[in-house]
């Protein structure tokens, strides 16, 4: 079965909605001195993720692809 989706959607981008979105909250209200610092905590916050984090970003795309086709393409928006 192929599933028709546009070529890019934020709806469907693992990193997007998934990764980056809990990136941007960990680094949410953070301050930092220097390039160096940023670097650093962006290797603890990907040290830090376990494997079960990553499966439950691909594992979940097929209901969002569902929700993006019963939404005719409109953005979802989370709740």
């Amino acid at each position: 079965i192929t599933i028709p989706h546009p070529p890019y959607s934020p709806d469907l981008a693992p990193t997007d909605y998934h990764l980056f979105r809990s990136l941007s909250n960990d680094l949410r209200d953070k301050k930092f001195d220097d390039e160096s610092d940023v670097k650093t905590e962006l290797v603890k916050f990907f040290d830090e993720k376990s494997q079960d984090f990553y499966e439950r970003g691909i594992m979940s795309l097929p209901e969002r692809w569902q929700q993006v086709i019963d939404s005719n393409g409109k953005y979802i928006s989370e709740n």
